[in-house]
């Protein structure tokens, strides 16, 4: 514990010295991270206004603190909904200037991992990286089995150096939510929770080839997507051992013209293969930018580096196509009525406001040309507006919005009048189309009504336990008088609902107590000259239609 608080305060000063040297002081101070006195003095004078200045100075301090902070950066540059445009620019650029490895220490990183000197691992390790990263370095491989193979090798020490840097980080993050009001209304320690558990995941080199595996899956059926094999004997946490493709990058048209290919096709094939993976199956690659696509014979895509996913649940999915239907049909209600399905409208959310700031973003982009429409910046432009109106934006969709933008830039150096907006349509209509297939409709009636039956059947329990409270003297009211009519038809929504589910259920009762008395005493189903259980029947699947009619009807699928 006290090396550990040693470890701490040692690195603490060192973050501090950093940030105080590139112009970061007084907004420490006001954050009350140091005192008055460091605020003055050689190296401390406050950063220039402009934005840009803020983030070359942030890339360059990022840059002196080390791998994590570098990682984190790179990171934080993609959340395009909280960060301004000139600061994540400059922290794209983050990547350009790592510091290559001595081989030494990959040498010696491989050794450890496998418990064997290199040479029964490996017939031989190219000295020369191939490529280098804030957390890891690629080098070229021949197994001794003949195969070349590509491998990824961990920098050393950097788990505990990371750890020790996230801990300070949350610290930091926890003191500038209790002593600043921007800090509360970005969430700050969410963002930084978000991005150390996206840090943490990426440091398990087993966990990215699982990862490249399940999204090589979903593409056993298709002869143009192409995806590294890995060796898992050679795999652990800190080495990764996969098959080595050799392909031509994606940006590099000269050699793609030069050897025949059709940048058209790649890139159609390239588009549906990222929407297939985000819209159909729900978990992609989520850092498509021109490393890590390669071209193949045959215009084959071959997609490399899985350290970066996104995962997308059914309902996300459902949601992120409705947002992009409503972007084509400029409907900024509807883009509002998703919101309020996602749960994401805060009790402060000025409605009419929001729908004014919509309606004036579709305005923007109604004039332009498809091909010009940018579906990630205008995904970005709806974050920017309903992040002032106190929405919150799930971190799923900002990972899928990073990963649009990146493709859009790929897509535009292969063909510039390729829309990734135009074919992203089809893909959304179709699961919205999707959502409304009888056994969808269905599968959620029969989970609806599961739902209400568990109500019903913990409702004499709440109501005796509301009671109670309510004798005890114990509850406060407190009614927003401006939303209290919605409230109002809510609440009469609720128990028209619940009154009617209890209709049904007790004649459901009655039908099934009608058929098992007559099969006991053999009569047959014939009373005073009507068929009643028929009957019955009927307007039991009436009642059951109209049930998932108002359902429906009331966008709660």
């Amino acid at each position: 514990m006290l090396g550990r608080r040693i470890r701490h305060t040692k690195r603490y000063r060192e973050i501090v010295n950093v940030l105080v040297k590139n112009g970061f002081s007084h907004f420490l101070f006001r954050a009350g991270l140091i005192d008055r006195g460091l605020t003055s003095g050689e190296g401390s004078d406050e950063i220039n206004a402009s934005m840009k200045s803020v983030g070359k100075r942030l890339r360059q301090a990022l840059q002196e603190l080390g791998p994590t902070a570098i990682k984190l950066g790179q990171i934080a540059s993609t959340r395009y909904d909280t960060l301004p445009q000139e600061v994540t620019s400059e922290l794209e650029k983050l990547q350009d200037h790592i510091a290559v490895l001595d081989f030494f220490h990959i040498q010696n990183t491989i050794e450890t991992e496998m418990e064997a000197p290199l040479e029964n691992s490996f017939a031989h390790v190219d000295r020369e990286p191939l490529a280098t990263a804030s957390i890891g370095q690629v080098h070229t491989a021949r197994l001794l089995s003949g195969e070349e193979v590509v491998v990824k090798v961990q920098r050393p020490g950097l788990k505990p150096k990371m750890e020790t840097d996230l801990e300070i980080l949350r610290n930091i993050g926890n003191m500038l939510e209790e002593r600043t009001a921007w800090a509360q209304r970005y969430r700050v320690c969410d963002i930084i929770d978000e991005l150390s558990e996206t840090l943490r995941n990426e440091l398990d080199y087993i966990l990215e080839g699982r990862n490249g595996e399940l999204i090589a899956q979903q593409f056993d059926n298709e002869a143009f997507v192409k995806f590294p094999e890995i060796y898992w004997e050679l795999t652990t946490e800190k080495v990764l051992t996969m098959e080595k493709i050799s392909g031509i990058k994606v940006s590099n048209n000269e050699a793609l013209e030069h050897e025949g290919y059709d940048r058209k096709i790649i890139a159609k094939r390239l588009a549906d293969a990222m929407l297939k993976q985000i819209l159909d199956n729900g978990f992609f690659h989520a850092d498509p930018h021109s490393g890590n696509v390669h071209i193949l014979p045959n215009n084959t895509i071959a997609f490399l580096d899985f350290g970066e996913t996104g995962h997308v649940s059914d309902n996300l999915k459902r949601h992120f196509a409705a947002i992009i239907v409503n972007l084509h049909q400029g409907d900024s209600s509807g883009m509002i009525k998703t919101f309020s399905r996602m749960d994401l409208i805060d009790e402060r959310t000025d409605i009419e406001a929001l729908k004014r700031d919509l309606d004036k973003l579709h305005q923007q982009y109604e004039n332009v040309k498809l091909k010009d429409l940018s579906l990630g910046r205008i995904i970005i432009g709806i974050f920017n507006v309903v992040y002032h109106h106190y929405i919150r934006v799930p971190t799923e969709m900002v990972i899928i919005s990073k990963a649009i933008l990146t493709l859009e830039g790929v897509l535009g150096r292969l063909d510039p009048e390729f829309s990734l907006s135009r074919a992203a349509e089809p893909f959304a209509r179709k699961l919205m189309l999707k959502r409304y297939h009888p056994w969808e409709i269905l599968r959620h009636s029969m989970h609806e009504i599961g739902e209400n039956i568990d109500i019903l059947t913990d409702l004499p329990r709440d109501f005796k336990d509301v009671m109670s409270v309510l004798k005890k003297g114990r509850v406060g009211l407190d009614i927003n008088v401006k939303h209290v009519n919605e409230v109002m038809r809510r609440l009469d929504k609720i128990s028209n609902r619940i009154a009617f589910s209890i209709l049904m259920l007790a004649f459901s009762i009655i039908m099934a107590g009608l058929i098992v008395g007559l099969a006991v005493v053999g009569q047959n189903t014939v009373i005073w000259d009507l068929p009643i259980i028929e009957i019955g029947a009927i307007i039991a699947l009436l009642m059951f239609l109209m049930m998932v009619f108002i359902i429906i009807r009331s966008n709660r699928m």
